[in-house]
């Protein structure tokens, strides 16, 4: 039975311990982790953040769903309002690149710690003068190591594609693991980024069948090929019944957790409405 989780990334104005806090009053069954600015940038998040989070998490009883390593805000000093991918995994620049790895070495040690099964990471975007062909080979030598590293672990790495990045679909996604041929590699399978591709979420489920190291959700406006945008499940257009029926198909009883960081001024209603609407695929 799928179990849903909520990220802490829609808590942006609160302090992690009391994000977790707020999401168990909610009735999650886990959480996930931000693995950025402000909750756990890592070269920043020291023993007293850890310890802090190990008591949160001891006092709500929440599993940690995952832990999301996707962005790096805090890389930069005067980053504006928006997600930053970059540097990635894909850079062009070896310094910066180097730094990158190491940085998702560092969730997958946080995900060790917090018995989270997995993290997250998207690839970023080719800039220019690191064309597509350049920076999946950058791509492959970074998960090489990656993975490496998370096998000894015990942590899976799941890929999130979104349109634009340089992993943006399901075909993808699933080329890319048999390339790397890790049993640690898999897809975070976010629903949304599946549906504004203009993919039938449903179908890419059953496509990462055995491959899934987690589910983000969120609705979208326009449904296929809509707009990306994160929306509270039931105020889009996304077919739930038949992602949940699609999970439940494949074997998946992992976490699928909520991803609405585009509420960061109203994230109790955010988690309090999309809980209401979606028990009713997790009973």
């Amino acid at each position: 039975m799928v179990e849903l989780a909520f990220s802490t990334n829609a808590y942006t104005r609160f302090e992690l311990p009391e994000a977790i806090e707020r999401i168990a009053d909610h009735g999650y069954a886990g959480v996930e982790l931000l693995a950025d600015t402000p909750h756990a940038y890592l070269p920043r998040f020291d023993e007293s953040d850890r310890e802090s989070l190990g008591a949160a998490l001891d006092e709500t009883g929440l599993d940690v769903s995952n832990v999301n390593a996707n962005t790096v805000t805090g890389y930069y000093d005067d980053a504006p309002p928006s997600s930053f991918f970059d540097p990635t995994i894909v850079t062009a620049d070896d310094d910066e690149r180097a730094w990158r790895i190491r940085y998702t070495k560092d969730a997958i040690d946080l995900a060790e710690t917090v018995d989270a099964p997995a993290v997250c990471v998207a690839t970023g975007r080719p800039l220019p003068g690191n064309p597509p062909e350049r920076a999946r080979e950058y791509l492959l030598d970074s998960l090489a190591e990656i993975t490496d590293y998370a096998e000894s672990a015990g942590v899976d790495v799941g890929i999130e594609f979104e349109p634009e990045l340089l992993v943006e679909c399901t075909d993808e996604v699933l080329e890319l693991i048999d390339d790397v041929g890790s049993d640690a590699l898999g897809v975070n399978l976010d629903i949304g980024h599946a549906a504004v591709y203009g993919e039938d979420p449903a179908e890419s489920v059953r496509k990462c069948a055995g491959n899934i190291t987690g589910v983000h959700l969120e609705d979208i406006a326009g449904g296929r090929r809509g707009k990306h945008y994160h929306l509270i499940p039931g105020e889009g257009d996304i077919d739930f019944e038949s992602i949940f029926g699609a999970l439940a198909d494949v074997g998946y009883d992992g976490f699928a957790t909520l991803e609405l960081y585009t509420y960061p001024d109203a994230p109790d209603r955010a988690a309090e409405e999309a809980l209401a609407y979606l028990e009713e695929y997790v009973r």
